[in-house]
């Protein structure tokens, strides 16, 4: 058997997996995470231990976890885990979606060696800005960091008290010459580090340690059990959904927005902003497309009018044509295409007839846009999408899908009833690490359904987009 564990912003979730990746249990803790000022959002990584230990606990508790053969680890990108020279935290880690650092990162993004090494825009959700941020505001705390992990890496050190990372998540700090698949001492030294801050590197489905022989005892796992390197939270979600080959790609309406292409070469251009990283398996990358707000974007909303988001998107009926009311989802700043930390969400063309049902659809068809920016930014690098799957929570609703397969005027599947998000995907890789096993273990799953593009409103879809990029120019000039 083997345990995937995905470390979320609002919670840790844990899945079982036997030897064919039948699900045979799974468990989840909640996190909660704060923002003291406007544009800032931390996480307590103690609070991870206690959600790891609570659902290690619920998988015990639902089977014997003696057989475990590997664990894999899914996670959260971009998090800042500052640890002093005796393991200790020292602030609450500074998570992805905050953007103090906009102004630190603008000032990296400036020296061309960044984008020329990593291949990436360096944004302000990035790590390595976040500690250019800690040294100009908090020189007391970056006095004493000797340890830099990204959050699942800090689980990883609970785990098997082990320093290690992996390509995948690395690839988003900003430190990480991409093509290498390595640190970048340049890049490093031009935020004053070195490589002592790192952890050791080793590719997502290689083995990193074992677990702890106090942990074994208090869960039941056997003394053999390892830790796979794991991967960041779309390259482990790539796994769990059999997206590993140039071609194949994967829509995910989860609380931020991604479009994510795997790639069998490393093709950057950071122009675009869109991200190229690494992928979670050897010798491959990926590249996607990153919009903050999905649906979270659709959670504001229902917290708006005072509504769950099912109860706004379940009777919506059958997909109808963009109105005159334009939603722009940038709730806090926008990645691609924009590269905006400052630009603010809006809602444009508001009349007496926009009632809440017109404002959902707003919202949606919001959303939709922007994973269409996002698509076209990767088309401009060249990559390509011949196959599209969709996952996450806001997958469930066929209209927003059938506006997305519409707009990018691209089929969607739909996955067969499952998980196959990041938590599937780290089982996945926890079981290659155990075996020996490779990109084989990574098989798409079977198709529910397909939704495809509405051809009836193809035009009407493209004539949105365009209110959309007018709505997006103006209030570019408005922030």
């Amino acid at each position: 058997m083997y345990i995937g564990l995905d470390l979320g912003t609002s919670g840790l979730k844990a899945i079982l997996i036997d030897e064919d990746q039948t699900i045979l249990a799974e468990a989840n803790a909640p996190l909660t995470n704060e923002r003291p000022h406007d544009g800032w959002s931390e996480q307590s990584p103690q609070s991870w231990l206690a959600a790891c230990d609570d659902v290690m606990a619920a998988l015990g508790a639902k089977s014997d976890l003696n057989a475990v053969r590997g664990i894999g680890l899914s996670g959260q990108m971009h998090g800042a885990t500052l640890l002093d020279d005796h393991d200790n935290v020292l602030r609450p880690c500074i998570l992805w979606n905050d953007t103090r650092s906009h102004a630190e990162a603008a000032t990296l993004d400036a020296d061309p060696r960044f984008r020329d090494i990593t291949g990436n825009i360096v944004f302000p959700g990035f790590t390595a800005p976040k500690l250019a941020w800690v040294k100009n505001n908090e020189p007391d705390i970056f006095a004493k960091v000797a340890k830099v992990l990204l959050p699942k890496d800090y689980l990883r050190l609970y785990l098997t008290g082990e320093f290690v990372g992996e390509m995948s998540d690395s690839a988003g700090t900003a430190w990480f010459d991409t093509g290498a698949r390595d640190w970048s001492d340049d890049l490093l030294a031009a935020t004053d580090m070195d490589r002592s801050y790192m952890p050791r590197l080793v590719e997502g489905s290689e083995v990193s340690g074992q677990i702890r022989p106090e942990l074994t005892a208090k869960w039941g796992l056997s003394q053999t059990c390892v830790v796979a390197g794991g991967g960041g939270d779309n390259a482990a979600s790539a796994i769990g959904a059999g997206v590993v080959h140039a071609g194949q790609a994967f829509v995910s309406l989860g609380t931020s927005g991604v479009l994510f292409a795997a790639n069998d070469g490393y093709q950057p251009d950071a122009g675009t902003a869109v991200h190229t990283f690494c992928h979670a398996l050897p010798n491959t990358w990926h590249q996607m497309g990153v919009i903050l707000a999905a649906t979270d974007a659709l959670n504001w909303y229902g917290r708006f009018v005072g509504q769950g988001a099912s109860a706004l998107t379940k009777d919506l009926g059958a997909l109808q044509a963009p109105g005159k009311t334009r939603f722009l989802p940038y709730l806090g700043g926008e990645r691609t295409p924009l590269n905006d930390a400052a630009i603010r969400g809006a809602f444009v063309g508001l009349e007496h007839a926009t009632d809440t049902a017109a404002g959902t659809r707003a919202v949606l068809e919001g959303v939709t846009y922007a994973i269409r920016d996002c698509a076209d930014a990767l088309a401009a690098t060249g990559t390509k999408i011949d196959r599209l799957l969709a996952v996450g929570g806001g997958s469930n609703s066929d209209y927003w899908v059938e506006a997305i397969a519409t707009a990018l005027n691209t089929p969607v599947d739909l996955p067969v009833s499952g998980d196959f998000g990041g938590a599937f995907g780290a089982a996945r890789l926890g079981q290659m690490a155990a075996t020996g096993g490779g990109a084989e273990l990574a098989s798409a799953p079977k198709t529910e359904k397909t939704i495809n593009p509405n051809t009836k409103l193809t035009a009407a879809f493209e004539d949105g987009f365009a209110r959309y990029k007018a709505a997006q120019t103006a209030i570019k000039g408005l922030t």
